[in-house]
């Protein structure tokens, strides 16, 4: 009968997903050495070839897909077992471990955390602040427990390592100098703007979702200036160096109250929106801790839904 190595498994797995032994070595705080030696060692017990030579690196077999296929499942099992034992054996008690995006924290983890320790004081939650490729590297590495991205840069529903649960349509309102001329224009569109000078990110999920809204518009926004975060934007915007696209879930970053130099108005009938979307390791959904941090992540994103 075929030994199948749990320890092992995961190190292959790792080694798929992160593609060096170098790399693989690295997150499992292994050395490159030990990884060769327990994946050579898998190879012998399952009575396959599991890496092949590709120029200075190796890469899988088919053989060694063909295997992460089955242990996926395997994996995903585990999760539920250890879900049920946390049930057991914890109860309310425990660590649970958030990676979000930095627009999320104050919007939607601090209350969710907020309304647990009140509900569930002997629950412990911790937070990290981490972009979607970091994060998704945090809760496949074990290192945390559930994972806020954007949808667009979230693993798709068929990935059989990650579950994905949708929270929240996030509006965008666009942001002007006060003393536009569209600042006060009844019904604004955001074809409207198509002529202004834009301020986004040079790269990333900012760039992306407001080049994606603009040419669901009907144009290609011209990118006057390149920024990052809230404050150095929306500086720029007052300015009147630009207009720019704002996430309503930024609200601790936007401005717009009297006597402010920058006017958020709200879009009409073309408003865009990103979708903020939860994912956990694929078989935890079940585990009594992930569901009720769910259940306040989902309260907090309802709240923020009529508030607006």
């Amino acid at each position: 009968m075929t030994e199948w190595d749990i320890k092992k498994l995961r190190i292959l797995r790792t080694l798929r997903d992160r593609g060096t032994v170098t790399a693989t070595a690295e997150a499992l705080r292994m050395t490159p050495s030990a990884v060769s030696q327990q994946l050579t060692n898998l190879a012998r017990q399952l009575g396959v070839p599991l890496l092949e030579a590709h120029g200075r690196r190796v890469r899988l077999t088919d053989a060694a897909h063909l295997v992460l296929r089955h242990a996926e499942a395997v994996f995903a099992q585990l999760e539920r077992a250890g879900a049920e034992l946390d049930a057991h054996v914890r109860g309310e008690a425990g660590r649970f471990r958030i990676a979000a995006f930095s627009t999320a924290v104050p919007a939607l983890v601090v209350p969710a955390v907020q309304s647990l320790r009140a509900d569930h004081p002997g629950l412990d939650v911790r937070v990290h602040e981490a972009e979607a490729a970091e994060a998704y590297e945090l809760l496949a590495g074990g290192e945390a427990d559930l994972a806020l991205s954007l949808a667009a840069h979230a693993p798709t529903a068929r990935d059989p390592q990650f579950g994905r649960i949708p929270l929240l349509a996030d509006p965008l309102d666009v942001a002007l100098p006060a003393g536009h001329p569209l600042a006060e224009a009844p019904g604004l569109r955001l074809a409207d703007l198509s002529g202004e000078p834009w301020i986004f990110g040079g790269s990333g999920p900012w760039s992306e979702i407001t080049t994606a809204a603009c040419e669901a518009a009907g144009f290609v926004p011209e990118q006057a200036h390149s920024a990052a975060g809230w404050t150095a934007i929306l500086a720029m915007v007052e300015a009147g160096m630009g207009v720019a696209l704002v996430p309503r879930m930024a609200s601790a970053e936007r401005r717009g109250g009297p006597g402010s130099g920058v006017v958020m108005r709200v879009l009409a009938a073309d408003q865009p929106r990103r979708h903020v979307v939860a994912a956990v390791r694929r078989g935890a959904e079940e585990g009594p801790a992930v569901a009720r941090v769910l259940h306040a992540l989902r309260l907090a994103a309802d709240r923020r839904e009529t508030a607006h």
